[in-house]
This record gives C-alpha cells, structure tokens and sequence, in this order.
C-alpha cells in the first residue's frame, strides 16, 4: 500500500529569503534546547543546596528531562508528518518555554523535576521534526550542506555557551534564571516561526496511526533510557537492571513486530532500507556515546583533579566549541561539497579519535596548553562529523516520512549520550575504586579512572570509523544527501 503524497508546502512570495529566516528559527530552537542541557549542570550544586535535593533526588533534574525527550522522539517525528512539522515544532516551543517557566519558579524538589519533565517533552515535540523541516527546504545539494553546517554551528553554540553562561547567570543571579533565560528565546522563536515556516497539512492520522505501536515504542524508550540513567546507582550486572532492561528490548521487539505487519505503521519500515540513514545512526549512536561522555569526564577532571572552578571549566573547553562551530559554519559546507560527505566524516571522526587518543596519557598535573589545548584543538573533527552525519542521516528521507527520519535520527542520538555517559562513567568510577584500594592518591586515582574511559571512547570512535567506511555509500558532490534532495524535491 502506498503511502499518500504529503500537501505541498506553499512558500510566500520572497521564498529564497524566508528559508534562510525559517532556517534561523529553527537553529534558534535547537540553540535553546542544548543550551538547557548543558546549563542545567553548571548550576546542580546550586540547585542542591538551595531546594533540598539529596544527591540521588539532584540526578533527576537531568533525568527527567532525558527520559521525556529520549522516548518521545520517535513518535514525535512522526507525529509532525501526520498533523504537519510546523504545528509540531510550534507546539513543541510553547511547552518547552511554558515549562521553563514553571522550573525557574520551582520551590521544591519536585516541582523542579515535573518542570524539567515537561521541558523534555516540548524539546522532543520540536526537536524531532527541525531536521525535517530542514531537508524540506532546501532541496539544491548546495544549499543544504550549508543549511545543514550552519544549524550544527548552533549545536556547538549552544554546548559552549551553556557552559559558560550557566556559571555566569548563577553566579551573578541565581540559578533560577538558568531557566528565566529560556523565555524570551522561546517567545521570539514562536513569534518568528509563525511567520517563517512553510505551511503544511501533514499526510493525516489515516497514514500512520498505530495507537499501539506508539504505546510500545514511548514505553520501550522511556523504560530503556531509565534503566541506563540508573546503572550508576544499582550496577550493570543488578537484577533490577537486568530486568528492566529485558523488558525495554522486549516492548522495542514488539514494537518493530507490529511495524512489519500493521496496515498503518507508526514507523514504516521501508526507512531502514536506506544503507546511509542506518550506517549515520549507528555512527552517531558511536560518536556521541564517546564525545558527550567527554564534555563531562574532562569538566569532572579539570575541576576534580585540576581544581578548576565552574566558570573557569566553561572557559578551558571554550576553544573546542569555537572550533567545532567555526568549522560547521565556514569549512564543513565546501568541504561536503568538493569531496563528498562520506570522505569528510571518516577524516572528522580519525581527528577524534586523535583527541582521545591524546588523552589517555592525560597527567595528574596536566598543564593546560601542552596537555589539553591539542586535544580542544583536534575535537574540531566535530565540526566535520556533525554535518557530514546529518545529511546521511536524512539522505533517505521520502517527504511523507521526513519528520520520522529526524525524530530517529535525533533519537539515536539521545540513546547514544545517555549509555555513553553511563558506561564510561561506571568504567571510569570503578578503575578509580581500585587505584584507591591499591593505595593510590584521590587525584592519581581519578584520572586513572578517566584514562580508561578514554581509551574506551577511543574504541568507540574508531569503531564508528569502520561503520562508515563499510555501510555508508560513497556520495561524491552529487550522491547521497544529493540524492535525496531530488527525491524530496521531486515529490514535495
């Protein structure tokens, strides 16, 4: 059975300009989205000290956020093909800015949680359908590498920006403007977004509305995600993990069960025949489980071992945002372009590996610009990866299915932060319990413990080199994202 052709998107007179504008709007939300990710931890001890939490309550203020988008995204994508992407995103922001509100106001331990909750929610709403919305629009294979270079520049952007604005704002203010500062982004994002957005119908619920299947794929995800976020507290090898764990693959089993025999699939699977968009997956699930864990073992290092403080911490790895969003915007675009997106990943991800490489010889006494400057410098191989795996990621992409290719695309995502903090943070905790058994200074111990998990993300890293270099389809100038530009622009 065919799936029914999407309505065409009608674009205003002045079309040109209003997709670079719309492009803007939707770099603005995802800007907003990772800057609350990374703002939130700077301000933690803060939020503690003030609220109440205990340390194990404290965890849930990033918990809580990563449950609700991690295991909405799916069903969110596909959501926004059936009811239309810009109503999706739209909504998406006004919960998401609606619930900052609400966290900033928090006064207890679980208003802040339920907040943070509902902030996920409205991320996953909007975030899951950006990429579709993205590929949509700018359908010439030029346009979109620097479409898709400048909206990972704001990824960088709003990683580093975070960092250091988190420390800033709690500092000078209080941590409850940590979520105050979300607000007039999120009204000016709205207020843009009506007026830049293409419209669009959606195909209609009778192309995909598989009640069941989205039961079993939000509870599979939002089950798997919460078993990985608690390994720490209970153990990988802990009956409670295990369980939970079995029981998330089980729901996940059953729902790819049901895809494959529904009349009308949440999640048809046709998307999965694409070599690129299942080699990008997986290459990212690698790459992020390696690189997000890295933002936070070297912040925990620096400050643990070395000393830093929070502000002093967004600084020191400041030149590795820089750099990633200075290479996503100026030179990934060309690059993609002359030597093809494949070439231009595989090259980002040996910089990586580098970078990791570097720092399992990282000192108890490290000093800064022999010991860590090199490694900010070689980690600008994201600003090749991101851009370079998007628009594999999205390659495939059929109009009618262009939200729910985003919302997987941004949901492996998500499942490769959440088990890489998880596993390299347990493999880092537990090499540093046995250096400290054995005798070893608190400092020497710690980074034992991270040189481990380095040489593990290293692994990862070369490990999403291979993935690439055997599934994903040379594109040259004109192959891959090329590829499905013609196809998006053919039938949109």
């Amino acid at each position: 059975m065919s799936s029914p052709t999407p309505s065409p998107v009608t674009a205003p007179a002045g079309a040109g300009r209003s997709r670079w504008t719309a492009l803007a709007v939707l770099s603005a939300a995802m800007l907003m989205t990772i800057l609350d990710g990374s703002i939130v931890t700077v301000a933690m001890p803060a939020i503690q000290q003030d609220l109440g939490f205990s340390p194990a309550g404290l965890s849930w203020t990033v918990n809580a956020y990563l449950i609700a988008f991690g295991g909405l995204l799916l069903l969110a994508g596909r959501l926004g093909d059936l009811i239309g992407r810009r109503t999706m995103f739209l909504a998406g922001n006004a919960v998401f800015t609606a619930a900052s509100l609400l966290a900033g106001a928090a006064t207890g331990p679980g208003q802040l949680i339920g907040a943070r909750f509902l902030q996920g929610v409205g991320s996953a709403m909007a975030s899951s359908v950006v990429l579709g919305i993205l590929v949509t629009l700018f359908t010439d294979p030029r346009e979109r590498v620097r479409a898709i270079g400048f909206f990972s520049f704001t990824g960088a952007a709003g990683a580093s920006i975070g960092q250091v604005l988190g420390g800033v704002l709690t500092d000078a203010l209080s941590w409850h403007w940590i979520f105050f500062i979300n607000l007039p982004i999120g009204l000016a994002t709205i207020a843009l977004a009506i007026r830049a957005l293409p419209h669009e119908r959606g195909i209609g619920f009778a192309a995909g509305a598989d009640a069941l299947g989205a039961l079993l794929v939000t509870a599979g995800l939002m089950l798997g995600i919460y078993t990985v976020v608690e390994v720490e507290r209970y153990g990988w090898l802990a009956a409670r993990t295990l369980g939970l764990g079995a029981l998330s693959l089980a729901l996940l089993a059953a729902f790819f069960a049901r895809q494959a025999t529904a009349r009308t699939p949440l999640m048809p699977l046709r998307i999965l025949r694409s070599r690129n968009v299942v080699g990008a997956n997986l290459a990212q699930m690698l790459t992020l489980s390696a690189m997000f864990a890295f933002q936070i073992l070297v912040a925990l290092y620096l400050q643990g071992v070395l000393g830093y403080g929070a502000l002093g911490t967004g600084m020191a790895m400041l030149p590795a945002a820089v750099c990633i969003g200075g290479v996503s915007l100026f030179v990934s675009a060309r690059l993609n372009t002359r030597f093809g997106e494949r070439a231009v990943l595989l090259a980002g991800l040996a910089l990586l590996a580098g970078a990791m490489g570097w720092l399992t010889r990282v000192p108890v006494d490290a000093d800064y610009v022999t010991d860590l400057l090199p490694v900010m410098l070689l980690v600008t191989g994201g600003g090749l990866v991101l851009p370079a795996l998007t628009s594999l990621g999205m390659s495939g992409a059929r109009p009618d299915d262009a939200g729910l290719t985003s919302g997987l695309f941004n949901t492996t995502q998500q499942i490769g932060m959440a088990v890489g903090v998880a596993v390299l943070s347990t493999l880092a905790a537990s090499r540093t319990g046995e250096l400290l058994a054995a005798g070893q200074s608190r400092a020497a111990a710690l980074t034992g413990g991270y040189r481990l998990a380095f040489s593990v993300s290293a692994v990862l890293l070369l490990a999403a080199v291979a993935v690439a270099f055997v599934t994903l389809r040379a594109p040259g100038t004109a192959g891959g994202s090329a590829a499905g530009a013609r196809r998006i622009g053919s039938r949109g």
